[in-house]
């Protein structure tokens, strides 16, 4: 089992691949510099179908790369908040010019995924578990605080995917016994909206003892380099390639970030 996090510069994208064949991707951002994008990328190593895409941001840098992703391979299952409609992402993009990727995912929820939303998290294999959190509109009226956290779990290794989530949808959904159990599981936490500021919370560490935290970002980026040494200090570190132990992982830095798993270890690359 690989859990595979890009680098896609300031945006967000990871893959799992489970032993039975089963595939998830967790955003779609894509790189403009380079021109990676997800559908290409999975059309070159054999994949044509993806059996859940999550996405935990209504903003460019989580969905830039959708419309590469639908025309090459066929999604099964779209995964988002369902609290927030076609014409609430609308309304919450008015602040700003709607991207290509919005407005394409837009389409999508009103022609392509347009059923109704299901209460049941789907179970990808017997290896993993999948769980996710989120605010409605009614609890928050900006897009990062109505982020859907993705709780994922691969062998009994706990990632947390918060996307753009900022302190005070953290201290909000902190009231929530399921979600501080999941904190309390996890092993890697991705630094909330790309390693900013706003998306720090100190109360989320009497939980959440993560021993690594990897930071999504573009080469000093949006302020996030200023980050590293707080989410240091609340990480207990471990074995990364020839680095020794490693508290902090950035793509910046660090490029694609490959986590690989057996029922009794895990490697991270």
């Amino acid at each position: 089992m690989e859990l595979r996090i890009f680098n896609v510069e300031h945006g967000a994208c990871a893959l799992l691949i489970c032993d039975n064949g089963a595939t998830m991707m967790i955003d779609c951002g894509h790189d403009s510099t380079t021109g990676w994008r997800p559908g290409k990328y999975l059309k070159s190593i054999g994949v044509t179908a993806l059996d859940l895409l999550a996405i935990t941001n209504y903003d460019e840098e989580h969905v830039g790369g959708i419309e590469d992703l639908i025309g090459n391979v066929h999604v099964r299952r779209l995964w988002r908040n369902r609290h927030v409609d076609a014409a609430a992402i609308k309304r919450l993009q008015r602040r700003n010019e709607m991207g290509r990727g919005v407005d394409y995912l837009v389409w999508l929820l009103d022609n392509v995924f347009s059923g109704p939303t299901s209460n049941t998290t789907p179970r990808l294999s017997e290896h993993t578990y999948f769980n996710t959190f989120a605010h409605s509109p009614t609890d928050f009226a900006d897009e990062n605080n109505l982020s859907m956290v993705v709780e994922l779990n691969c062998w009994g290794f706990g990632f947390v995917f918060p996307g753009d989530l900022q302190t005070e949808g953290w201290r909000a959904m902190l009231q929530w016994r399921p979600f501080q159990n999941a904190l309390a599981k996890t092993e890697v936490l991705i630094a909330a909206h790309h390693g900013q500021r706003d998306g720090c919370c100190d109360e989320a560490f009497a939980f959440c003892k993560p021993r690594f935290v990897v930071i999504s970002d573009k080469n000093k980026g949006f302020q996030s380099d200023d980050s590293e040494a707080y989410y240091a200090s609340h990480a207990r570190g471990g074995p990364f390639r020839d680095d020794g132990s490693r508290r902090v992982i950035a793509t910046r830095s660090d490029g694609d970030i490959v986590f690989e798993f057996q029922p009794d270890k895990y490697s991270v690359r």
